[in-house]
């Protein structure tokens, strides 16, 4: 019999070290929802400029970009510290923004976002390293799972509280708030009862470390490999989906208004398949979840071909659900198979492989909607998005077989393949 529904996800929040990690994100999470929508706000309201207030919530995800370069940061710091400190440098960092009260002091705010998504990349990547060495590895999936509730449950509320805060206070207000919520997850990073592992500290291995990118860590496994690049491809899918999105509430003929009740019940969906991550994947692999979330996810998207608002919104929910299921398996995959001394980079090198297409797409989808009827698009977008989980179940099936066909040595079987396991 397994284990009941519901009690490995007990068994993480009674968990000291799990509980204090899930607060943090928690809380921070709730300043950084607040801060992103009131950023473009700010920025507009300042200088009356459309461009400039998009550019804004870019300035934020731009240090994704060089995630590899940044991921390394947590791999040659003590990780905890490195949290805390972080997170009290942000919280100082937000309060320059009390300084921006006129067009001409707007390259503040500009400078403190750039500065703010590195933090981010940084602290992500620390965090993600430490949770691989203190959570048990049975209760990864279901820890990322309630990771990903807490951040769509964030983005649920926090906008809402920053856009009332700024409405009433202005922007410092938002600044001075997420402020506090740096400062409240120093506190709580700092409870943390983590213990840096000893590792190798040779010279040799520090050289070797060095050498390894988190780029390379990822292309040379068979479990990781895969896991990312269908990622990539169903976040580039995504992106499409994401720039189609008022095209599409045009066809139903709504107000852009109703791209809220969308994104929300779409934020609905990915808090339910958090809670559901844990106990999915101890009853399939990585590559089965992923690829069944991939899928799901693909025939929501050309489910939008269908001009209705129930078939809108059950879509949506759909999307919120499937989505998120690429992305949890890859970042626990990535958590267990990884060595701890690049564990960090490769975080963040995943996170940037998997973050990076969707805001390509969202580009390219802006384009696309100008040519072809987004009726048109979205199915296109949804049947290319089936390739991905084709392939990776494709992926899968070749190397059971390859697993099965191995020569044998000394009388045993070679290792099977993990991802056949």
């Amino acid at each position: 019999m397994g284990a009941r529904p519901g009690s490995a996800t007990v068994r993480v929040l009674r968990d000291r070290t799990a509980g204090l990690f899930l607060t943090a994100v928690v809380v921070s999470g709730f300043g950084t929802s607040a801060m992103w929508l009131a950023a473009g706000v700010w920025v507009k309201s300042l200088t009356g400029s459309a461009s400039l207030a998009a550019l804004a919530v870019f300035a934020m995800w731009l240090p994704v970009l060089f995630g590899p370069a940044l991921g390394a940061v947590a791999d040659r710091l003590p990780r905890k510290p490195l949290l805390v400190w972080s997170n009290l440098l942000m919280a100082g960092l937000m309060t320059t923004l009390l300084l921006v009260d006129s067009e001409g002091r707007v390259w503040i705010l500009f400078v403190v976002l750039v500065l703010y998504g590195a933090a981010s990349v940084v602290m992500d990547a620390a965090e993600s390293a430490l949770v691989a060495g203190a959570v048990d590895a049975r209760l990864l999936g279901d820890f990322n799972g309630l990771r990903m509730t807490a951040n769509e449950g964030m983005k649920l509320l926090a906008p809402l509280a920053g856009a009332g805060l700024y409405t009433q206070f202005g922007g410092g207000a938002v600044a001075l708030l997420d402020a506090a919520s740096f400062a409240l997850a120093a506190g709580v990073c700092a409870l943390l009862p983590v213990r840096e592992p000893a590792g190798d500290d040779t010279a040799a291995h520090r050289r070797d470390a060095e050498r390894r990118s988190g780029m390379r860590e990822l292309w040379r496994s068979p479990v990781l490999r895969p896991l990312v690049l269908t990622g990539s491809a169903t976040m580039l899918c995504a992106g499409i989906n994401g720039a189609a999105i008022y095209a599409f509430i045009d066809v139903l003929g709504h107000s852009p208004s109703y791209a809220g009740a969308l994104y929300a019940v779409q934020g609905a969906g990915s808090v339910a398949v958090g809670l559901l991550a844990g106990p999915l994947l101890r009853r399939m692999d990585e590559r089965v979840f992923a690829a069944a979330g991939s899928a799901v996810f693909a025939v929501a998207i050309a489910l939008r071909a269908l001009p209705y608002d129930a078939v809108a919104l059950a879509g949506s929910v759909i999307i919120g659900f499937g989505l998120p299921c690429v992305l949890i398996a890859a970042m626990t995959a990535v958590q267990r198979e990884t060595p701890d001394a690049v564990l960090g980079r490769t975080s963040a090198a995943a996170n940037t492989l998997l973050m990076v297409p969707n805001a390509v797409a969202l580009a390219l989808g802006a384009g696309l909607i100008a040519l072809v009827d987004v009726r048109v698009l979205l199915p296109l977008t949804g049947a290319a998005a089936l390739l991905a989980p084709a392939l990776l179940l494709a992926g899968r099936r070749t190397a059971r077989r390859a697993d099965r066909l191995a020569p044998r040595r000394d009388g045993e079987a070679v290792s099977r393949v993990r991802q056949g396991g």
